[in-house]
């Protein structure tokens, strides 16, 4: 579990590094909204685009040094953030991303039906949970560490000269030369440590084509869904925050990330002795569509909300409709360590495809936020913007109360 944990933290702090990047590339290389947000598209459509071809080589090379191989092709794409930062170029910036988002892959795919299987089915959402909170933890810090770095002695961002924008963007080199460092040195961990290969029963299902397994096939329309309102809601909020004019926007993914870890602890907790994985699944997904409707229909000057949550500090001014969209990540949290058991039950050799469609489905978080600003840019109104999120949570509570019990097509 802790070799897992680690390698949960490194998925959280560098997916959670997108939600600073965007904000702060849109600085660097004059974007506007729209193109703002093929970072997040750049990153996570490699989910769809390299996850079957990841599950193969993981069944030729076993899940151990699956995740080194991962843990590689991360360094990699790390390293292209240096180049990307000296030219400033966008196009390498997005490839920078794509090649991150292909190792975590692979990571994703071998870790996470190590949780899943590792113990009782019906307490998978709890051990998910755990790797949760360190995750999100990973993704509270990463914002305020990219902050703090990359913005240390700057004052505004509005109207910088040629030659400051060109300083702010070289800011990247150190930050992403030490991550690169890490993510090496981690391959030697994970290919030194005790970690076993899974081990699957045989049955006469496991040459069945992964999409005769309904709950399966829509699960993974679930993620899809999911991991779209997801990044929606952790990565548009500095860009919407920007927008209404708050300063400071890139560190408030942490605010969304912050209750995301509070939204784990109760499934930690609660899962499954006081709560069954079905009912949080539901549970999440009528929570998520009432703070929708909050995002939607609150202020963007009044901070009521802010100061009920949090007394009289500085997160207190946050505006009513900037905290609905924070809050999103409690509504957010128990949604991937429900769906993982459920979907993944009894597939037995038919595992690391199963998770390898589970994995697809993060490009959820490609092709909704792009949506999401398209609408935006259209609308010229991002608040309204956010009622996408309610096709989202539907599909999540029919999976839940419905489509998760289905054996089969007929």
């Amino acid at each position: 579990m802790f070799i897992i944990g680690v390698l949960f933290f490194i998925f959280g702090f560098v997916t959670w590094l997108n939600g600073s990047l965007i904000p702060f590339l849109k600085i660097i290389l004059d974007l506007n909204d729209f193109e703002a947000l093929f970072v997040t598209f750049a990153f996570y459509i490699s989910y769809t685009v390299m996850a079957l071809p990841m599950a193969a080589l993981l069944e030729k090379t076993g899940y151990k040094n699956g995740m080194a191989i991962g843990l590689g092709v991360m360094a990699v794409g790390s390293l292209l953030f240096i180049p990307s930062a000296f030219m400033a170029n966008y196009g390498l910036f997005l490839l920078a991303l794509f090649t991150l988002g292909t190792g975590l892959t692979i990571l994703q795919t071998a870790s996470n039906p190590y949780i899943v299987l590792i113990g009782p089915l019906k307490s998978a959402a709890m051990r998910i949970s755990v790797m949760g909170l360190v995750n999100k933890s990973a993704g509270v810090l990463a914002p305020l560490v990219f902050t703090a770095l990359i913005f240390s002695g700057i004052g505004s961002t509005e109207n910088l000269s040629t030659l400051e924008t060109e300083d702010l963007a070289l800011r990247l080199v150190t930050p992403y030369i030490a991550m690169t460092l890490v993510l090496i040195s981690l391959i030697a961990f994970v290919k030194l440590s005790s970690l076993p290969e899974l081990a699957f029963k045989t049955d006469s299902a496991d040459n069945k084509s992964i999409f005769s397994y309904p709950r399966v096939v829509l699960g993974a329309l679930a993620l899809f869904f999911y991991v779209g309102v997801e990044v929606i809601a952790g990565d548009t909020i500095g860009l919407y925050a920007q927008n209404i004019g708050l300063i400071n926007a890139t560190a408030l993914t942490s605010y969304t990330m912050a209750f995301m870890v509070m939204g784990y602890l109760v499934g930690v907790f609660f899962i499954p002795k006081f709560i069954s994985q079905e009912k949080a699944l539901v549970g999440s997904s009528i929570f998520g569509i009432l703070l929708i409707v909050g995002v939607v229909f609150s202020s963007t000057t009044s901070h009521s909300i802010s100061q009920i949550l949090w007394g009289w500090s500085a997160v207190a001014t946050l505006p009513n409709s900037v905290t609905f969209v924070a809050l999103l990540g409690l509504s957010n949290a128990l949604v991937w360590p429900t769906i993982w058991p459920l979907a993944l039950e009894g597939l037995g050799k038919n595992t690391a495809k199963g998770s390898a469609l589970l994995i697809m489905a993060i490009s959820g978080g490609a092709i909704l936020p792009l949506a999401f600003g398209k609408i935006s840019q259209l609308s010229a109104d991002m608040q309204t913007s956010y009622l996408l999120g309610i096709l989202c949570y539907l599909f999540i509570l029919f999976y839940a109360l419905k489509w998760r019990k289905m054996n089969s097509w007929s």
